[in-house]
This record gives C-alpha cells, structure tokens and sequence, in this order.
C-alpha cells in the first residue's frame, strides 16, 4: 500500500512523543542504519547524479557523498555532548537555584530540498533532525529526478514510514505538505520560493530554516595574488556547472587588476575544464539542470550583451547537452537583468572599482548574500570590508570550503536565508532550548511577594545588590 501525505503526517505525530525520549545510542543507531543504507546505495547515487547533472563520480564524491558520510560521522562523535543539558549562572533573584537548558526534539519536520546538490542538501540536515530525535517528511526536488528517486529508496531502506518517509512529485506535493501543522520546516532553494514557504508557515506558527542564495561577491583588490585568486574562483564557479548557492556570483575588482584577472581566469579555467585539443572537458564539466534554466541563463548573457557588455570569453552554448560554456562579461550597464539575480550558472560578471569603499558600497547596494569572498594581503582591508558588509558566510583567499567545516554556522542572512545549520548549529536548528529552573528548598522568592507596601526593604536590598 503506497502511504498517503495525511496518513505519514498523522503517524509521526503520534511518534514523536516516542522519539522524544530516544536517548544518544538510539539515535546514533538510527545514523549508523542511515549512513549503511548510503553505502549500499552509493553506485546508484553516483548514476543518479551523472543522469541529472552530468556531474563526475569524483565531483559527486568531494560535493555530495563524501560530504555527508563527514556530516554522519561528525554527529556520531559529538551527539552525547550537544544533548548534556547546559548549565547555566544563577540570579540574585533565585540564588539557591539550579538552571538548566534542555534541547529537546521540536517534533515532525519537513525538509524541503532543491536540484542543485539534490543528494547533499536532503542529506545533510535529515542528519541533524535525527541527531535531535525528530520524525521528518522528505520531498526532494523533481527536476533532479534520479536522485530524488535514489534519496526515497534509501529512506525506505531503514525507516519506519512513521518515522521517516519521502515523497516524491512537483510542486502540488510541496503545496499539499506546506499546509500541514509541522512542528518545523527546512527549506534549501531560491529566495522567491523561500517566500511562498515562510508565507505557508506563518499560517501554522511554524519555525522554519530558510537556506536560500542570492549573488555572492568576490572582492579582489590590489594586493591580492592573482595566480591564486584566479584559480580558486574558477574552481568556485564552474563546479556545477555554476549551479551552486555560494557560487562566486560576479567579481569586483581594482581596475588595475582587471585585464590580468581576466587573463589568468581563462587560463585557469582551460587547465581545469578544456581537453589538450581545446575541447570543453564533458567528464568533468556539469550540464545545466535542464531546458528552461539554460534558456534563462543564455536570456541573461544576451540581455547584458545588447545592453552594452562586452564578452571577451565564451558565451557559446549546446542546447542538445545542456552546456553553457565557461563565460565572462565585462562593461555590465546597471541595468543589466545578470546584476539583478542569482546568476546560478557558468558566466562570470566583472566589475572594476577604484577604491575599496566604492567596491564595499556597490555590495552593499545589494541584498545581503550567502557568501563574500575576499582576496587581499592587506590585514586592514580585509577587516574592513568584513566589519562593513554583511553575508552569511566569508571565505578570505578562498571560496566555497566555509560549508565543509561543520564546527561553523552555515547559513543566510535576510533575503539569503534564515538559521543555521551544520554540526551542532543543525542539532540545534532542529531542537527547542528549553529553560529549565529546578528550585531550592532554601529559596527566598517570597520575599517578592505582595503585600508590597511592607516590601520597601527588599526592593532597597535587591537595586544594592544590582
């Protein structure tokens, strides 16, 4: 019998009341079946990728498999720990007490993935709903359908529907889901969709984790080496494809620098991603996700380009194998659409500016981003820009490697996101803090009690102690 929405829903309702007082070994048992289940499945999931996105088994390994076996691995050493109650100071007001801050399981959550890393970003904080004893209702994207079929697979592999369950389907699944009372909700895709999402939640009261996008800055200025700055960002940008949420989106650069840059950029991305004869390297270059996004993607060349930008590198692309070639834009217009979205493709914008506070008010002019990036040898600099901007993340003389490094907060901020995520901050993204008072015998609260025109005393004492 094929398991309905409602009836999933109605389940791991009555479950979650079980699971809550699932203890450490329990749920590590849980990741243990979880991280088995991957293994068994792992050829499946490198096909799955391949089919959707064209990525290389090693790409796969290093973004997306390799990646959560990490995230598994990390949660399994630490999970006793981040569930300890905390200890915390006392008051004056209840000096004899003890306090405490409890995490406990928020209940049944749906996680909402994209296409993107359709394997990683369903994986990762699945992780963490289970590291914090919740049930969790999957619905991974429906463009990258091969691997959304492998993800329901593996979860039917080892979990209880009660516990567990994916569902697959566009977006009247998604739509059907959202108006259900979930205890939280996880959603990682665009921000105009993020909206729809949090719109749908503030119906139920629903806390929600929004992992969004936005166009993340490369700042390089006139210290910076170019040689590495250039290889980076193309490593950076053209994994995917450029289909990546902290993708460096566009580059402002000092304008002695610009014509350089461009040069060691295409150098960079020659050795990485063209074959000997000068070929466009298809084993190891992604494919756009499909028809509709590489015609966007095209639109937003061909609008910056009759607008007035110049195209001193690629711009070709094969609708057949859905490959858009590795492009960079210069002279962009203001009003160009490409400075107006997240690009979410392989074309590069670069942009010159005359000094550091110019460059700081042009990333400023935007919405905040899920990432910046910095390249600079000068200390100053850099903690300017840092102090003077706001991202969710900052990779200096380097991109992208923020998100492996699960003892930070990965996550947004305003139109790029909402919460964290990763390690302890997904545990803790998917666990209430509850504050926990446990009173003395010896306490001295009714000293505040009323009658109060006899209490002038106590009030004299407690502002003292203050």
């Amino acid at each position: 019998m094929i398991p309905t929405i409602n009836s999933v829903f109605k389940a791991q309702q009555t479950h979650k009341y079980t699971l809550r007082n699932s203890n450490a070994t329990q749920r590590i048992d849980k990741l243990n079946a979880l991280k088995s289940s991957i293994e068994a499945y792992e050829k499946e999931i490198y096909a799955a990728l391949k089919s959707d996105l064209r990525k290389s088994e090693f790409e796969s390994a290093i973004t997306e498999i390799v990646f959560i076996y990490s995230e598994i691995d990390f949660a399994i050493k630490h999970l006793s720990s981040w569930m300890r109650p905390v200890k915390v100071g006392k008051t004056i007001t209840a000096l004899m007490a003890k306090n405490r801050i409890y995490y406990e399981p928020k209940g049944v959550c749906l996680i909402i993935s994209p296409w993107n890393y359709p394997f990683q970003l369903m994986m990762a904080p699945l992780i963490s709903a289970i590291a914090a004893g919740n049930c969790a209702i999957l619905k991974p994207s429906e463009l990258s359908v091969a691997t959304s079929s492998v993800i329901c697979r593996i979860i039917e592999k080892c979990f209880e529907e009660s516990e567990v369950c994916c569902f697959e389907g566009d977006a009247k699944i998604s739509t059907h889901l959202l108006s259900l009372p979930f205890d939280h909700i996880f959603f990682t895709g665009s921000t105009a969709v993020g909206k729809i999402v949090m719109e749908a939640a503030a119906k139920n009261l629903t806390s929600l984790t929004l992992e969004l996008g936005g166009k993340s800055p490369t700042l390089i200025d006139e210290t910076a080496n170019l040689d590495t700055a250039a290889e980076k960002i193309a490593w950076g940008k053209l994994t995917n494809a450029g289909q990546t949420c902290i993708a460096p989106d566009y580059i402002l650069i000092h304008e002695s620098l610009e014509q350089a840059f461009i040069e060691k950029y295409k150098t960079a991305v020659q050795k990485m991603f063209y074959t000997e004869s000068g070929t466009l390297n298809l084993d190891s270059y992604a494919k756009i996700i499909n028809k509709r996004h590489f015609n966007r993607i095209e639109g937003l060349i061909s609008d910056a380009v009759e607008k007035g930008a110049t195209m001193p590198y690629g711009g070709k692309g094969e609708e057949a194998t859905q490959t858009i070639m590795p492009t960079i834009l210069r002279g962009l217009p203001e009003n160009a659409n490409i400075m107006k979205e997240e690009i979410f493709g392989p074309v590069l914008p670069v942009i010159p500016f005359k000094t550091i506070e110019e460059a700081i008010a042009l990333i400023n002019k935007m919405d905040k981003p899920l990432a910046l990036y910095v390249f600079s040898e000068d200390k100053n600099k850099i903690q300017q820009v840092i102090k003077n901007t706001s991202a969710g993340g900052t990779c200096v003389n380097d991109v992208l490697i923020h998100i492996s490094n699960p003892k930070l907060p990965f996550g947004g901020v305003n139109g790029s996101g909402l919460g964290s995520c990763h390690g302890q901050f997904g545990f803790k993204t998917f666990s209430h803090e509850r504050a926990v008072v446990f009173q003395s015998k010896l306490e001295m609260s009714t000293l505040i009690y009323p009658p109060y025109e006899k209490k002038g005393w106590v009030l004299k004492w407690l502002k003292k102690l203050m």
